[in-house]
């Protein structure tokens, strides 16, 4: 098995990518999505109510306000993170162990990649980009958020040049959607066939 992740920064096109390749029909683990059904675990709620009271109203957790406390306040995404990625991790190892006798290319759509240290798990990392200014018009647009909400969430994340000077490919996103689908067919060969 081969472990590939794709990551981005938010805006930059990774959900995208990652779309393209399920519907090639390869497997994609969406990592966004063990974290969303996170948050309809009791027992996980409960810990984030004891841990963050000004995230509940009247005892009952609201989402929007924990996603406003942990933006604004670098330390409570922190202690957030905290929570969330030994579960994360945990997820990890059991997709590796269930698959790690295939000799099919498995795929990762990770937000925090770099961030979590999962880079040290993959054989190859899909980094993708777009300009600064496509990014954030994406972001409003999709997310109805203003140019001030947007920049909170992009300075808590890892910086994209960076994310781009670690990566083994980097994708524009900003070109027509089959002509993204041959780049991205291009890297896939390109794995299938260095074994």
């Amino acid at each position: 098995m081969k472990l590939i992740a794709i990551t981005g920064s938010i805006g930059c096109g990774k959900t995208t990518i990652a779309k393209i390749i399920k519907a090639l029909g390869y497997s994609v683990f969406d990592v966004d999505g063990w974290v969303r059904a996170l948050y309809f675990q009791k027992d996980f709620i409960a810990t984030i109510v004891k841990n963050f009271p000004e995230a509940a109203d009247g005892g009952i957790f609201n989402k929007r306000k924990l996603r406003n406390l942990v933006f604004d306040d670098n330390k409570k995404l922190k202690k957030l993170e905290a929570l969330i990625h030994p579960f994360l991790k945990e997820k990890l190892k059991s997709v590796i162990r269930r698959n790690a006798v295939c000799d099919d290319l498995f795929f990762l759509d990770v937000a925090l990649l770099f961030e979590m240290g999962w880079d040290k798990y993959c054989d190859f990392i899909i980094v993708a980009d777009v300009a600064d200014d496509i990014q954030k018009q994406r972001v409003m647009k999709r997310d109805n958020v203003s140019a001030e909400h947007f920049e909170k969430i992009n300075s808590v994340q890892m910086n994209k040049k960076a994310k781009a000077d670690l990566a083994d490919a980097v994708i524009d996103t900003d070109v027509p959607l089959n002509l993204l689908k041959v780049d991205i067919l291009n890297i896939i060969e390109g794995l299938e066939n260095n074994g």
